[in-house]
């Protein structure tokens, strides 16, 4: 795996040159705008994202393009077809947002979204990402380390897990009675796997907000796990001391561990996954212990049964 700083690299290099384009172009007309327009963000038109203070690049690999993240898509409060999102997210009203941040933790409350990450400097990370399903993509996410909301609320010793909930309205997302899975759509994560580094709370890519489709207007963004594990649409994050339920696994526990994280070597009852396709390519390709970040991740499940704990 490769690992550079963003020193060594220019933001061209790893941006779309369009965006990468507006976004500077932005920078100059309006620095200083950044809080306002996440929490304006649409699947119609996204706002560039000024100021953002670093790059970091987890992969050598090529970026996908925007169109690509964009129009193949799991989200299934907006339909189960992988365009679906596209077609139907439009409806989502992201702004304003209101996360609630609860449980054992010193400062709970209601956090307006702007108020959420006003305290912290955004970054641009490549990462590449492996679905469940057998494919796989690489994005350039914006957002911050997630362990630094949680100094932010100071949880408690009790806190042992983070569970997260998405948003979920029937009237702006019909297409959900069709999914066959109860929502809102509930997931979870162990406290030192959401103290990582890598774990990132996202709310932009390709330089601008984020699309609906893929989460806007917060996300998690987890590399080392399916994606299934990166909630979107975030509205409750909740500090507690037991393993949270999560969706799929309350769905299909014989399918979906709580854990989730890539592991070749463990199947889905239902298919391989030893190989994945990249959106945009033809022939699969060899998958990776923890998605290729097994050097960031690896000791948080030393001495555990990963075939058990799948």
């Amino acid at each position: 795996m490769l690992i550079r700083k963003g020193t060594d690299i220019k933001s061209s290099d790893i941006t779309d040159e369009p965006c990468y384009l507006r976004r500077r172009e932005f920078i100059q007309l309006a620095t200083g705008a950044m809080i306002g327009a996440l929490a304006a963000g649409t699947a119609e038109a996204q706002t560039p994202l000024p100021n953002i203070a670093k790059h970091t690049v987890t992969t050598d690999e090529k970026v996908n393009s925007f169109q690509e993240i964009t129009s193949y898509n799991n989200y299934y409060e907006f339909g189960i077809g992988k365009n679906d999102p596209q077609r139907y997210a439009g409806k989502l009203t992201t702004s304003p947002w209101t996360v609630k941040i609860d449980g054992a933790c010193a400062k709970p409350a209601d956090y307006h979204l702007e108020d959420l990450i006003k305290p912290f400097e955004l970054e641009e990370r490549i990462y590449r990402h492996r679905c469940v399903e057998a494919w796989s993509i690489v994005v350039p996410w914006i957002g911050f380390s997630f362990s630094n909301l949680v100094k932010l609320v100071e949880p408690t010793p009790k806190a042992q897990f983070v569970a997260f909930q998405s948003y979920f309205d029937a009237r702006q997302m019909p297409q959900a009675k069709y999914a066959g899975i109860d929502f809102p759509y509930v997931e979870g994560l162990r406290m030192d796997e959401a103290m990582n580094p890598l774990a990132l709370l996202g709310v932009g890519m390709y330089g601008e907000t984020l699309p609906n489709q893929d989460g806007a207007p917060v996300r998690m963004v987890l590399p080392w796990k399916y994606g299934f594990k990166s909630v979107k649409s975030l509205v409750k994050i909740k500090f507690q001391e037991k393993m949270p339920p999560t969706t799929w696994n309350r769905l299909a526990s014989n399918e979906y561990g709580f854990y989730a994280n890539v592991n070749p070597t463990v199947d889905h009852p239902r298919w391989s996954q030893a190989k994945e396709r990249r959106l945009g390519e033809v022939f699969k390709r060899t998958t990776l212990m923890f998605n290729g970040y097994g050097d960031q991740v690896a000791g948080m499940y030393s001495g555990m049964d990963l075939k058990k704990n799948y």
